[in-house]
């Protein structure tokens, strides 16, 4: 009997909506994940794999294609590209496939995508490249840049930037951090149910759990199949989020009564953190741009049960006159370059640049100077990213001081956990790099505004 569905070739159309139609790596992943959910475990594990695999060393494997192919992978048409770069991943990396498999099935998928005259050429490639995979000649070390763009798959103007910014085996630490397999981060929800109950509800549903070291509330699971089915997700009992996000909320200290304004909210992580924290009380208003990222922030209020927040679309640059002074809190978490979880969204690297980056600045800039205007004197603000550029975080914060006269950096440490303390800079600001600590690459910093006398 013919199997209905090929996993390579859902691959294949996640390969071309990402590089091809500029989709976003874990979108068009979860598309096809949620659209397939009675696939097993094995095979979404397999289309996962494959998938993030493939992007994460893109730069590797068109490395690797281009030293055997008289036509080099920029001038491929995309459909046989995508197949090629994929079946070498598979080559390299998954020695659960055999090389046999991952060419004939390359092959196969590209007689099925309509490139029969290119039959010959996929074979006979392919062939070539399983031949020699192990005498495939690197870039030398000396020309440090070119040898960590290739081994690491990371574009060469983004190795400029950190290794001007950390030292080289801190920069390798981080590269290979990205490359590894993550468990997933979750927050439990205790208003919901106490951590022990739901630890053990989630291993009766036969999901592996670990306690995370930064806050007692975080927990590593794994083993799972799909998120979506299991009873204490659905039931709102625990929050998918990363530590350094789950970091913000906790560095802001809500307190009971408080009026919150997270400004960029999507999907609404932090917001329903800090409304957890109230305790029923106070309101939280989860503010983002667009009525699809809003819609986000609404199904995850609706999925928590709580009443004290609310989702309200709104352009962080616009100026709300009817929130001056309002807040206790402000969270502005804003767009950035994202350097920091290119593990997460692997196809990142790839689409920012730096005029981007500078764009990026400005438009934090531009915010930060509409949304503070919404704290009350004595109240607190705080700026997070999920970049580790200097310019969009410390450089951001120097530039605010210098602005604002009537904020002031907030001391922090005595609220991290011991292995954080130490990694406080400036007091009231913090700098998270993946592989050096346990969590994505964030920035954290806390301000508060001063009340007059």
């Amino acid at each position: 009997m013919t199997k209905s569905i090929n996993e390579r070739e859902l691959v294949l159309g996640i390969l071309l909506e990402v590089t091809r139609d500029g989709e976003h790596s874990h979108i068009a992943l979860r598309n096809v994940l949620n659209k397939y959910q009675y696939l097993d475990k094995k095979e979404r594990a397999f289309i996962t794999r494959v998938t993030e695999g493939t992007l994460e060393r893109m730069i590797e494997l068109d490395y690797i294609i281009n030293q055997f192919s008289k036509v080099k992978v920029n001038k491929m048409k995309p459909v046989i590209r995508n197949i090629i770069r994929s079946a070498v991943y598979q080559m390299k990396y998954m020695d659960s496939v055999p090389n046999s498999a991952a060419c004939n099935e390359a092959v196969k998928l590209a007689v099925k995508k309509g490139f029969v005259n290119l039959k010959g050429f996929v074979n006979g490639l392919l062939r070539n490249i399983d031949r020699n995979l192990e005498q495939i000649s690197y870039p030398d070390e000396k020309d440090l840049e070119q040898y960590l763009s290739v081994k690491y798959s990371m574009p060469t103007w983004i190795l400029r930037q950190w290794l001007a910014a950390y030292d080289r085996e801190s920069v390798e630490c981080m590269l290979q951090d990205f490359l590894k397999e993550k468990d997933t981060i979750i927050r439990c929800d205790l208003g919901q149910m106490p951590k022990e109950e739901l630890v053990k509800a989630l291993e009766d549903e036969g999901v592996h759990v670990e306690e995370h070291p930064y806050l007692p509330y975080a927990l590593r699971i794994s083993s799972y199949n799909y998120l979506g089915e299991l009873e204490t997700f659905q039931k709102g009992a625990f929050s998918v989020q990363d530590i350094s996000s789950m970091l913000v909320a906790h560095l802001a200290e809500p307190k009971e009564g408080d009026e919150i304004i997270d400004v960029c909210a999507a999907p609404g992580g932090k917001a329903l953190h800090m409304a957890e924290a109230l305790c029923g009380t106070g309101h939280v208003q989860a503010r983002d741009l667009t009525d699809y990222k809003v819609g986000l922030i609404e199904e995850n209020i609706l999925r928590s049960g709580m009443t004290n927040i609310e989702a309200v679309r709104w352009d962080a640059t616009q100026k709300d006159e009817t929130a001056v002074e309002k807040a206790d809190i402000v969270v502005a978490d804003l767009p950035c370059s994202g350097l920091g979880v290119l593990g997460k969204k692997t196809d990142l690297k790839y689409k920012m640049t730096e005029e981007t980056q500078k764009e990026l600045v400005a438009l934090q800039r531009k915010m930060l100077s509409t949304v503070k205007d919404y704290v009350k004197p004595g109240g607190t603000l705080v700026y997070s990213t999920c970049t580790i550029h200097e310019e969009e975080n410390m450089g951001n914060v120097h530039w605010f001081l210098e602005q604002n006269k009537e904020f002031e950096l907030v001391p922090i440490a005595q609220l991290l956990c011991e292995e954080l303390k130490n990694d406080v800079v400036e007091q009231g600001c913090i700098q998270l790099l993946p592989g050096i600590h346990d969590s994505d690459g964030f920035f954290i910093a806390k301000f508060r505004k001063v009340k007059c006398e």
